[in-house]
């Protein structure tokens, strides 16, 4: 089927693709409905609008080499700043809750898939399983990572995404609502909502955070991305460290891939483990930011590059999507998603309660695990919780590193 672009010229589609990640970016930082809906589900419905409108193919090598390069280049970038000695001490308590909320999200994709198995396939849910429970401890990169490394249908994963996307709104406008509700502040400390209410009824007000300004309410999306200052150095030295983890990790893992042998499930499990590049990418690349957190830590420009890849990624996503297919299949990935996103809920109050954390800090935490660290930090940010905003960020970034690990070792197991 003929299309306005062909397949073949690559340079055309790389523009196309630039341009929805670029567009799709700049509305997201300022128009606040685009804020809501998110630059990656921007990017996929626009992509997914010219292959339906026979704009661009839906099949073309420009695309595999998006899958091949692009998505194991972006991890590094994203993860520079993964210095774990920081995190830990940023988020000691957080921390906590998050990593808890993490195993609910992993309960919640093992139910999915019990539940699911006969309504998708077996490999299809097992490979929905690895995304969704890699984004829900993660982020995007997690979920592009697993997509990949498991060889989804990718039209199942352009309908997996506009599932988790539609999901991801109506759970946060819930963990907005949940500080509010009468039941849980019986049941659940609140200290900075009371600090709230207490400056609301009186004329004291709170110590304010330095670097905050006296009024100042936003969605957090356009002060997470401000213009910062970057060098040549910066990104010369970004781009190389990137490259050199990306192809030092793939030869790795295809050394251990071919070198593991035999069927048993030890072997299996470690073959699974030692031979995805992204689990390789993602051990090599937290190791060195925690080893050198001076270099990698203050490359300036690493995380913008690699946002803007991922977005890059969700663009190639929508263009071989089917909108008939996705409308088909969406509800049940709703579902799916639901089951997974419901177990971390339960797990995050349930042991918060436990555990005696407020309901800041859980609702902070569970954030971070669907959303991820820009959201978190938009989260506490828009509700004026300005002492849980680096928590919020720290707790993602750890999400970032540890989804590839929940996803590709239920991927093997199960």
């Amino acid at each position: 089927m003929s299309t306005l672009i062909s397949s073949y010229n690559t340079w055309m589609l790389f523009a196309v693709l630039t341009v929805i990640a670029a567009f799709s970016l700049r509305l997201e930082q300022r128009y606040l409905w685009a804020a809501k809906v998110s630059g990656c589900i921007l990017c996929l419905v626009m992509a997914m609008a010219l292959a339906n409108l026979r704009v661009i193919p839906t099949d073309a090598e420009a695309y595999d080499f998006v899958w091949g390069y692009i998505v194991p280049l972006a991890i590094p970038f994203l993860l520079f700043k993964a210095d774990l000695r920081k995190i830990w001490r940023g988020s000691c308590r957080i921390f906590g809750i998050f990593v808890l909320g993490s195993f609910g999200t992993v309960t919640g994709g093992v139910l999915a898939f019990s539940l699911f198995k006969k309504v998708f396939g077996y490999g299809n849910t097992k490979s929905l399983m690895a995304m969704f429970v890699g984004t829900y401890v993660g982020g995007s990169v997690n979920l592009a990572a697993m997509a990949d490394a498991t060889n989804a249908d990718k039209n199942l994963i352009s309908a997996s995404i506009v599932a988790d996307n539609l999901l991801m709104v109506l759970y946060f406008f819930l963990l907005v609502a949940l500080p509010g509700i009468e039941w849980v502040r019986r049941h659940f400390r609140h200290p900075l909502v009371e600090a709230q209410e207490r400056f609301a009824r009186t004329d004291e007000r709170p110590v304010k955070p330095v670097g905050l300004k006296k009024k100042e309410k936003t969605s957090g999306a356009e002060d997470y991305w401000k213009s910062r200052p970057v060098s040549i150095i910066d990104l010369s030295s970004s781009i190389a460290a990137a490259c050199m983890i990306v192809a030092v990790s793939r030869m790795l893992a295809g050394f251990f891939d071919s070198s593991i042998l035999g069927d048993g499930f030890g072997l299996s499990l470690l073959r699974g483990l030692l031979g995805s590049q992204y689990l390789m990418i993602t051990t090599i690349t937290t190791v060195l930011a925690t080893l050198f957190p001076g270099f990698f830590g203050n490359l300036a420009g690493a995380q913008e590059i690699g946002t803007f890849l991922i977005h890059i990624f969700f663009a190639v996503i929508g263009a071989p999507a089917s909108i008939m297919l996705i409308i088909r299949e969406a509800p049940l990935l709703f579902l799916f998603a639901a089951v997974i996103i419901l177990m971390n809920m339960l797990f995050s109050l349930g042991f918060g309660k436990l555990l005696g954390y407020s309901i800041e800090e859980i609702t902070v935490a569970s954030n971070a695990n669907i959303g991820g660290p820009t959201t978190a930090a938009a989260f506490a940010i828009a509700k004026g919780w300005h002492s849980l905003i680096v928590p919020a960020l720290l707790a993602g970034t750890l999400g970032y590193v540890i989804g590839n690990y929940y996803g590709i070792f239920l991927f093997t197991i199960l």
